[in-house]
């Protein structure tokens, strides 16, 4: 290995150290700053993760948590909120990877296998998660007190959350990794489907726990704006799909601005009208790659050119942004119920598999794409603080660690099972059928 990367590395490092001793307070956490930092140092890094065969992603992450305000603190509370300014475009662009990525007339012939994969393996997550919750929930520092239906409303939403898988990180490692084949393919329209699903359960479960709590029973608002969120957000990202294939046929120039600009509107309008950006954006992607199948591959260029400074702030910002301190208070239940869903997740994966025919080794490396979690199941938790503050905080705290172990360990555990299909960087080469 060249001591070229490793002196780079800490050039930076010394740099950024300096600037913060000597730089007026408040000026170093600047965004020029930490956007700057984080595109050079997380690349290095990232680079130097690939030669000891881990993915890039792991090592922009790790920068992340390195750096960030829980160890080093050379990216202080405030530069890594800074750093989340892109999330909105990160999350956009990679779900529009994704829908590229997913041919409709290649899928057909597994569209009944993939559902069932989906359906076998959350049963058996469901089942495994919500019996070791309320059997052990006495021994859970969240509310220890609660019996009977309380009890019962509070393991379903909490079984909800840590079943949930990451569409996100997973698209980012097919991306990153230049992967396409069966198994990306697989990976990637199981874990959007069961995404789905949980969204529908999490929001009954959250409703019975309303019900519980002694809330007023608001189900048909829900319905409207689950609805909503879902069709419209669809709907939407299939118009500006459909734009954006006309534009491709006819002009088809300047595709890497053009694209960076189509990742904003279907991010910002997510804020504006209340939709889900990753799923217009997924929508959007699926148009694209179904309508104008000739075009998408010039498209595929310009993701590609896009993608790599997106992802690296889009990761060092995740990293940064780990509470190590939430891992601290609830480290050891953290730790065990991370086993028991990895366990779990494989063996329903494993079940739903031979129940649907694929016992093809490629598909058997089905679990390790969906041991990630991010985004979506952080979200949750979120929510769920923000609703029931009593116990929906030790909750909060108990995702958030669940989410950063599997956020370290996920990308890693994927991009090996990617190596061993054969299916990293063949992203120019033939569509895999």
């Amino acid at each position: 290995m060249s001591l070229a990367r490793p002196l780079a590395l800490l050039i930076i490092f010394g740099i950024i150290v300096g600037v913060q001793r000597i730089a007026p307070v408040g000026a170093a956490s600047s965004v020029a700053l930490p956007f700057g930092f984080s595109l050079i140092a997380a690349y290095l890094l990232g680079g130097a993760a690939e030669i000891v065969r881990l993915p890039r992603l792991s090592g922009y992450l790790l920068f992340g948590l390195l750096c960030g305000p829980y160890l080093l603190n050379l990216i202080t509370a405030s530069m890594a909120r800074d750093l989340q300014l892109v999330n909105g475009l990160a999350i956009s662009l990679i779900a529009l990877i994704a829908g590229i990525e997913i041919n409709i007339e290649r899928l057909r012939a597994r569209a009944k296998a993939i559902a069932l994969v989906g359906t076998v393996t959350l049963g058996v997550m469901y089942a495994v998660i919500g019996v070791l919750f309320f059997i052990a929930w006495p021994w859970l520092p969240i509310a220890p007190d609660a019996v009977g239906l309380q009890r019962l409303s509070m393991v379903l939403v909490l079984t909800a959350i840590t079943a949930s898988f990451s569409p996100t990180v997973i698209i980012a490692v097919v991306a990153e990794s230049r992967a396409r084949g069966p198994l990306a393919e697989l990976v990637i329209a199981t874990a959007v489907l069961a995404d789905l699903a949980l969204i529908l359960v999490f929001t009954l479960v959250m409703q019975l726990a309303r019900t519980m709590a002694g809330g007023a029973a608001e189900g048909g608002g829900l319905l409207v704006n689950l609805s909503w969120e879902i069709f419209g957000s669809l709907a939407f990202g299939g118009v500006v799909g459909g734009l954006f294939a006309f534009y491709l046929r006819l002009v088809g120039r300047e595709l890497t601005l053009v694209l960076l600009a189509l990742c904003v509107i279907l991010s910002q309008a997510g804020r504006l009208w209340h939709l889900e950006p990753l799923l217009a954006s997924l929508a959007a992607g699926l148009v694209i790659e179904n309508i104008a199948p000739a075009r998408a591959d010039a498209l595929r260029d310009a993701v590609e050119r896009s993608a790599l400074p997106v992802l690296i702030l889009f990761f060092a910002a995740a990293g940064a942004s780990l509470q190590l301190d939430a891992l601290a208070v609830i480290g050891v239940p953290a730790v065990a119920v991370a086993i028991v869903r990895v366990v779990s997740l494989r063996a329903g994966a494993s079940m739903g598999l031979r129940s649907a025919g694929l016992t093809d080794d490629t598909s058997q490396l089905l679990w390790t794409g969906l041991v990630s979690q991010a985004g979506v199941t952080l979200g949750l938790g979120v929510l769920v603080a923000t609703e029931f503050p009593e116990w929906g905080r030790p909750v909060q705290t108990l995702v958030v660690a669940l989410s950063g172990l599997h956020v370290l360990v996920g990308p890693i555990l994927f991009r090996n099972a990617l190596v061993r299909a054969g299916e990293v960087g063949r992203l120019d080469g033939p569509p895999a059928h």
